[in-house]
């Protein structure tokens, strides 16, 4: 029952982990602020259309780590505690992001309207880069140690310690972490202009937006596929169930789509859905719904690589430092009792998921126009 648990944790995980990466396309959106947005009308009605939407990104944010915390509380002490810079500039940034909407169209401000734009696109440049290079890190590996004896210390009862001064910076030095960075990093974009295109009544902006989810897709696949297929054919992080022993195994991530078939559909019908919402969007001038398509599309495919990363015998976060630090959904998970409170509680999942779709639907009822936003009373 406890085996099951694990597993049933770290999928629920990687479901809020895959909808984090589709709900990315906000910060995507705002980073095309200044590429697509030549005049403040066309600024204003994309602001105007994210900021309906940023807070199920923040929020999911914030569930995904709690989620994190509450079933793996390891990984939460070992990564959150250990590579702390890297995830407080994320936060840093999506806290600017926060700001930016509520005071760049207050009367009075001190910085100015455009200053407060340029802090959303500095939110969608470095939370999607840097979300990219920490999730890569399930792949590559961190520099940690982990030491359960250090419980019985009660000076200092430390379990895991960062393994040089960088606390997470130091991912940004592996390029295959910047790679991938760089692949959420466009992939947002791509969303965010396919979100522009569905959201907003504005043929000029929305014509730019077209050209933008091509010249942003040639980038996406390019660092995606390069890092995919490294993944596929380099050494991985695999798990001896029996003594529990870290080794490195050949293909360990490419035999683990093949043990799990299931899996392997769900990433290729996510990668089918992705180049079909970004190619008939391409093609199709009066296409607009190629956000679904590719964000069911992206959902599915990232799901199935963090559960490639963590199932069938696999140490989802390694170290570099001891490979028998390696975290695994094993050695990681809080105890039995608590996955299955916790288990209880995620029945209620689906009516929040419910909810957000229903809310979504009555936000976007009709397209954004530039006579709605100039005559409603809230505008960003």
């Amino acid at each position: 029952m406890y085996i099951y648990l694990q597993q049933y944790w770290w999928i629920i995980v990687s479901l809020l982990g895959a909808i984090l990466v589709f709900l990315l396309f906000v910060q995507g959106g705002n980073s095309l602020l200044f590429c697509i947005g030549k005049s403040e009308e066309h600024r204003q009605l994309m602001v105007n259309s994210t900021g309906r939407k940023w807070e199920f990104t923040f929020t999911t944010l914030v569930t995904f780590g709690g989620a994190f915390f509450a079933s793996f509380p390891l990984f939460y002490s070992t990564s959150f505690g250990g590579a702390y810079w890297l995830w407080m500039i994320i936060l840093f940034s999506f806290v600017l992001q926060a700001v930016s909407y509520e005071f760049q169209s207050k009367a009075g401000n001190l910085l100015g309207k455009k200053t407060y734009q340029g802090f959303l696109v500095l939110n969608g440049v470095v939370g999607p880069l840097l979300l990219g290079g920490a999730v890569a890190t399930f792949f590559t590996g961190s520099d940690f140690y982990i030491n359960k004896a250090n419980l019985t210390d009660t000076l200092m009862p430390v379990i895991s310690s960062w393994g040089n001064g960088w606390h997470g910076l130091d991912a940004l030095t592996n390029v295959w972490n910047v790679i991938l960075g760089l692949a959420v990093f466009f992939l947002a974009r791509v969303l965010g202009a396919l979100y522009f295109i569905n959201n907003i009544a504005d043929d000029d902006l929305v014509a730019k937006a077209r050209r933008a989810v091509r010249n942003n897709a040639v980038l996406f696949l390019l660092f995606f596929l390069s890092f995919l297929i490294r993944t596929l054919l380099s050494e991985g992080f695999a798990v001896n169930p029996d003594t529990q022993e870290i080794y490195m195994q050949p293909y360990k991530y490419l035999i683990n789509f093949v043990d799990m078939p299931v899996v392997l559909v769900l990433f290729l019908l996510g990668v089918v859905l992705v180049l079909f919402g970004i190619g008939k969007t391409v093609l199709k001038t009066s296409f607009d719904k190629g956000i679904w398509y590719a964000g069911l599309g992206t959902v599915l495919t990232v799901f199935s690589l963090l559960l490639v990363a963590g199932l069938n015998h696999t140490a989802y976060y390694p170290s570099l430092a001891d490979l028998q630090s390696s975290l695994t959904i094993a050695n990681s998970c809080s105890s039995e009792f608590t996955l299955e409170t916790m288990a209880y509680v995620s029945v209620l999942v689906p009516f929040v998921v419910a909810y957000i779709f229903y809310a979504w639907q009555r936000i976007d009822v009709r397209k954004i126009t530039k006579e709605e936003v100039e005559r409603e009373g809230h505008s960003y």
